[in-house]
């Protein structure tokens, strides 16, 4: 029987750990570096500002400059933005479409063994992006992992 594993890239993975973490650091009143980020998310600091430059240049965070800046997110945009939205601004929709064997001519007409099974799963995929805030997640008691717990 076939384990069907969904991964987003790594650029998304450490995307949405970045939110979170920013999230909950603005929850807190703190505005929060690159560096931090980078350390608290167990990513690379080059790789993970690329990133939060898409993010801010998308609007979802916002950049502070100077001595006393950094990355934060309002609360109103943690409500509003789904997660879908963030993925689409990394990876691109693409994450729904795509094979499931990662097969370039896969679709109705020329299916791979999978294509029938995966479509549900891609369905199920954006429904929980798209009904899922980034306040859902920093409320939630789910997601303890050590890459994107407080720092006290």
């Amino acid at each position: 029987m076939f384990q069907i594993i969904f991964m987003f890239s790594k650029s998304c993975e450490y995307g949405l750990r970045a939110i979170i973490y920013i999230a909950k650091q603005t929850s807190l009143g703190n505005k929060t570096s690159v560096k931090e980020i980078a350390e608290a998310t167990d990513s690379p600091v080059a790789f993970t500002g690329k990133i939060l430059q898409k993010l801010t240049k998308n609007n979802i965070v916002q950049s502070i400059k100077g001595p006393y800046g950094g990355f934060l997110i309002d609360e109103d945009k943690t409500k509003s933005t789904n997660l879908s939205e963030i993925v689409k601004v990394i990876d691109g929709n693409h994450i729904y479409t795509r094979c499931g064997l990662g097969l370039k001519e896969c679709n109705a007409n020329s299916p791979c063994p999978m294509h029938d099974k995966f479509i549900n799963i891609r369905s199920d995929l954006k429904s929980m992006l798209q009904s899922t805030s980034i306040y859902d997640l920093i409320k939630s008691n789910t997601g303890k992992s050590k890459a994107i717990q407080l720092k006290r």
